[in-house]
C-alpha cells in the first residue's frame, strides 16, 4: 500500500499529518508513506525527522489581491500542479491525504483527476481555502470541528473525529504535582500562570509579559513562560537593558521550549497562549481555562474562530492581538485568578469539548480504503 499525504507550512498542518502516518504504519508497517511538501516550510525538519521521504514540489498560497508578486505565485504554483501530477504518475499512491495549507490544493486535484481517493483533514473551524474549493470532489474531510460542517454544505461527506495531538489525557496526583513545582522551583502559595506562543514564541505576548515584568505587576501570580527558541536570547537580551537578570525574576520562570508540556499545563492553573487548532485540541484534553491571543491573519481569522468555540461554552477568554497589552492582559488574569470556583468551572466546560482517541477515529475513516488495496 502506498500514501502520499501533502503536508506543508506550520506545525500546525505538519504534525497531524505525521500522526496519521504514524497510525497508518503502526496498523501496516508495510506502508509506504511519502510526504509531499516544499522547500520553504517546517516539513524539512519534522518530516525527515519523523523518519518519512519527503518530495517537494513549488507551490504558494494565492491572495485575493493583484499584485505582481501574486501572479507570479500563480505561475508558479501551476508549475508546482504538473509536479504534483508527476508525483502521482511515479507512486501510483493507493489514497492521497492532505492536512489543510495550500500544498493540498495541487496534490489533492491531481489525486482527483487521476480517480485516487482523496481525504482532506481540517484541523481547524474555519476551513482553508483548498478544502473549501475540493470539499466537493474529495472523498471525504475529517474535521477538528463540529462547527466546520456548516461552513462545508457541499462537501460529500464530514466526519469529525478531532485533531491529533501528543496529548493523552493524563492526570498527575497533587503529590506529583507538587513534586513538578518544586523541581521548577515554583511558589506553591501562587497560581501559575503557562504562558507560550507556539514553537516559535509570539512577538506581541511576549512584550505584554515583559511589560507585566518590568512594571511588577504579577505580585498575586506567579508566570511560567515558555517564550520560544528564537525569542529567548532577544528577551534576555531586552531584560538585561532594564537591568532585569532573566533568571533572577520574582514569580517568573522563562524557558526558551517546553518539551513536556501536558505535564506543565497538569500543574497550571490557567493557560495564556495562541489559538491553533492543534493547542485548542491540547487545551480541551488537559481541561484547563486559558485566555486565547489568536494570531490574526489577513484571508480568514482562523486562531480567531477556533478561539470563540471555547469562549462560547465558557472555557476561554479571548484577547485580539490589537487590543493585548499589559495592563489588559494583567487584569483579566487577576480577575479570573480571584476565583478558584470559576477556573475550574471553565476547565470542567473545556474538558467536554474535547476529543479522545483521534487518531483511531481517523484511521476508522480511511480503513475501507486501506482494506482494498490489501
Amino acid at each position: 500500500m502506498k500514501v502520499l499525504i501533502a503536508a506543508a507550512g506550520t506545525g500546525g498542518h505538519i504534525n497531524p499529518g505525521i500522526a496519521i502516518a504514524n497510525k497508518i504504519r503502526k496498523e501496516n508497517p508495510k506502508a509506504k508513506i511519502i510526504f509531499v511538501g516544499t522547500n520553504r516550510g517546517l516539513e524539512n525538519d519534522l518530516v525527515p525527522r519523523a523518519g518519512y521521504e519527503l518530495e517537494k514540489i513549488e507551490v504558494y498560497g494565492l491572495s485575493s489581491k493583484l499584485s505582481i508578486n501574486n501572479i507570479k505565485n500563480m505561475f508558479k504554483t501551476l508549475k508546482g500542479y504538473s509536479q504534483a501530477k508527476e508525483l502521482i504518475k511515479k507512486y501510483k499512491p493507493d489514497i492521497v491525504i492532505g492536512t489543510g495549507g495550500y500544498i493540498g490544493g495541487p496534490v489533492g486535484l491531481a489525486a482527483i483527476k487521476n480517480n485516487i481517493p482523496t481525504i482532506f483533514h481540517e484541523s481547524n473551524a474555519y476551513p482553508g481555502k483548498t478544502v473549501k474549493m475540493l470539499s466537493k470532489k474529495a472523498d471525504k474531510i475529517l474535521l477538528g470541528f463540529e462547527d466546520t460542517k456548516s461552513r462545508l454544505p457541499k462537501a460529500k461527506k464530514l466526519v469529525v473525529t478531532g485533531t491529533p495531538t501528543k496529548f493523552k489525557g493524563i492526570s498527575l496526583t497533587e503529590e506529583e504535582k507538587e513534586k513538578k513545582k518544586k523541581e521548577l522551583g515554583i511558589n506553591l502559595s501562587l497560581p501559575l500562570i503557562l504562558v507560550f506562543g507556539g514553537s516559535q514564541g509570539a512577538r506581541v505576548i511576549n512584550e505584554a509579559i515583559i511589560d507585566i515584568i518590568e512594571n511588577k505587576i504579577n505580585s498575586n501570580y506567579q508566570i511560567l513562560w515558555a517564550s520560544g527558541p528564537k525569542q529567548y536570547d532577544i528577551i534576555k537580551e531586552q531584560l538585561e537593558n532594564k537591568n532585569i537578570n532573566i533568571h533572577n525574576i520574582p514569580n517568573v520562570k522563562i524557558l526558551p521550549y517546553i518539551y513536556d508540556m501536558e505535564e506543565m499545563m497538569q500543574i497550571t492553573d490557567l493557560v495564556v497562549c495562541r489559538s491553533g487548532a492543534m493547542t485548542i485540541a491540547e487545551i480541551e484534553i488537559s481541561g484547563k481555562p486559558a485566555i486565547f491571543i489568536p494570531l490574526p491573519s489577513h484571508s480568514a481569522n482562523r486562531q480567531e474562530d477556533n478561539a470563540r468555540i471555547l469562549e462560547r461554552a465558557d472555557a476561554a477568554k479571548v484577547i485580539l492581538n490589537k487590543d493585548l497589552n499589559a495592563e489588559n492582559l494583567n487584569n483579566l488574569i487577576t480577575e479570573l485568578i480571584s476565583d478558584k470556583y470559576r477556573l475550574k468551572e471553565m476547565g470542567e466546560n473545556a474538558k467536554k469539548l474535547a476529543i479522545y482517541d483521534v487518531e483511531d477515529k481517523i484511521y476508522n475513516e480511511l480503513k475501507e480504503y486501506i482494506e482494498k488495496v490489501q
